[in-house]
């Protein structure tokens, strides 16, 4: 049984001292029990210390209050509501954002060094190992003796990490300017307001929970030079920084305090000064790296964290993964490891049930990820049918019900049944297994990489004009002329001439990884660089 402070409340302070749950608080100035950190002192005194000590035994057992909830008139001004299509909105998806995602994520199953000081480090090695991510995070104590260091840790918070990263877009510097958000808002990106299941109160605790655990985290970089960018280092510091919690009341017919609402007050690190950088991308000083964030993502990890954590781990890897190019060959280990860990899967080499346990789950996973919508497609040479999941596998029989009593006819006397037992040593056949592919549901699709994020400065709305006006004073030819213009094109000419990547990279201006991801076609280039290429390669002009 919890309690709660009626308004006769003189603050003398005797009984928050003595709280063994640190359920008393002050919050505006006046105290307040949460009620669901007050568990009556049990397994710590026999009878609750906050009545005991009390000179006036003002305390009262907890009621929850009746009736309609009034609304907040006292909120700060809170920052515009994302998603306004309903689908996807953009987010900040540079590789700090997308290894903090892992390490919320992920946990234990990635490699941890323990500090002295009580912290759990993950490093991360980038620029073929000429750079280096080191977060952080604090350990939990009772936990570390049977090595699962962050078990404290929610995998629901990594959409609090994501949330945060669609926030820090709209900022014109992040890294100096708070952003604001709200209980309610929080609630609609999670769907936490169709959980009639849940109480306010216990929604408020959620959300308060998650939100300290991501911006638990601290981060610090060492980057080299890459293209214009100079190399530049941080040193740890909050990847975000929590400023404020206001704690909005409503009283009971005593003056009992309940807390009906939340509001966040946030503002990125100091990582976004170089990341999330729009002045210093124009002027070749740092990056401004984003992509398109699901709001059906957020959807999927709160519905499905519980029973298949692998395969929204894989989901919350992907979202990040299929922005360098759609065609990306991901081996079955790989996706293993991110799912359940490099511990689990190097146990399961010498265990053959276990081998058998995670093939089942791993199956299961990725049918969690087909009917979410982001399907996969098999290599038909390593992943040939026969060790394809069943609910794959039984996509081929047909909808219609003659044509599918003469599919399961021809199938019974096929040598390979549809529904035959998998041949034996699936797990060494899966062990060298590649999916070509995600197909990827529609608010996944990413945004044309040329869409410049929208001015908001006086300067930059008259430098966004100034550019489409230069853009339309082209002929119409000019820009059809080099839609024609593809990565293989750009390949076969470079190597004609004997140019490297790098001799191209050096003619054109652009760096080196520039030039690859053209070739790869992760994104094509704009109609002012494709006429540079032609003119360096000596491909001439294609007329529309």
């Amino acid at each position: 049984m919890a309690y709660r402070i009626p308004e006769k409340c003189t603050g003398c302070n005797t009984c928050l001292p003595h709280c063994p749950t640190n359920a008393i608080s002050v919050q505006e100035g006046e105290y307040w029990i949460d009620p669901i950190l007050c568990n009556n002192c049990e397994g710590y005194y026999p009878e609750p210390q906050c009545l005991v000590n009390c000179p006036d035994s003002i305390p009262l057992p907890y009621e929850a209050m009746r009736g309609r909830t009034k609304s907040i008139s006292a909120r700060i001004a809170s920052s515009p509501t994302l998603f306004p299509d309903g689908k996807s909105h953009p987010f900040s998806s540079s590789i700090v954002v997308w290894e903090a995602c892992n390490l919320l994520a992920q946990r234990d199953s990635l490699p941890l060094e323990i500090s002295s000081e009580g912290r759990a480090y993950y490093c991360k090695r980038v620029n073929k190992d000429q750079g280096l991510i080191t977060l952080s995070l604090p350990v939990d104590k009772e936990a570390k003796e049977q090595g699962s260091e962050l078990n404290f840790l929610d995998l629901r918070a990594s959409c609090l990490h994501l949330i945060f990263a669609a926030y820090a877009t709209g900022l014109e510097k992040p890294w100096e300017q708070p952003f604001v958000v709200t209980d309610q808002q929080l609630e609609s990106y999670l769907g936490l307001d169709k959980r009639k299941d849940l109480s306010k109160i216990v929604r408020l605790t959620l959300l308060k929970t998650l939100i300290e655990q991501a911006c638990l985290m601290e981060v610090a970089i060492e980057w080299p030079q890459q293209g214009k960018v100079k190399s530049f280092s941080t040193e740890a510091a909050p990847l975000w920084h929590l400023l404020k919690i206001h704690h909005h009341f409503q009283k009971d017919d005593l003056g009992c305090n309940h807390l009906i609402g939340l509001t966040f007050v946030i503002y990125p690190g100091l990582w976004s000064r170089y990341f999330l950088n729009r002045q210093g991308c124009r002027l070749r000083e740092a990056f401004y790296q984003y992509s398109g964030l699901p709001l059906s993502l957020l959807s999927a990890v709160m519905s499905n964290w519980q029973h298949h954590e692998g395969g929204v781990r894989i989901l919350l890897w992907l979202v990040f993964k299929t922005r360098m190019g759609r065609k990306q060959r991901i081996t079955v280990p790989t996706l293993m490891r991110i799912a359940y860990g490099e511990k689990r899967l190097l146990q399961a080499n010498t265990h053959s049930q276990e081998q058998s346990r995670l093939i089942r789950i791993f199956e299961s996973d990725l049918g969690l990820l087909a009917r979410y919508g982001v399907k996969p497609v098999f290599d038909p040479i390593t992943y040939p049918p026969t060790i394809q999941p069943l609910w794959s596998r039984l996509e081929a029989v047909p909808e219609d019900g003659e044509e599918a009593l003469d599919f399961w006819i021809e199938d019974a006397h096929s040598d390979s049944s549809l529904t035959a037992a998998s041949p034996r040593g699936k797990w060494n056949l899966l062990m060298y297994a590649r999916i070509e592919q995600f197909e990827l549901p529609p608010d996944w699709l990413p945004q044309m990489r040329n869409e410049s994020p929208k001015p908001q400065s006086t300067a930059q709305r008259k430098q966004h004009r100034s550019q489409k006006y230069s853009k339309a004073k082209l002929p119409t030819h000019s820009i059809s002329a080099f839609s024609g213009l593809t990565g293989s094109d750009i390949s076969k000419a470079r190597q004609r001439l004997g140019f490297s990547q790098r001799d191209l990279a050096l003619r054109t201006g652009k760096s080196q990884s520039w030039i690859r991801d053209i070739e790869n076609e992760r994104f094509q280039a704009r109609a002012a660089d494709q006429q540079i290429l032609r003119e360096i390669l000596e491909l001439g002009e294609c007329r529309a």
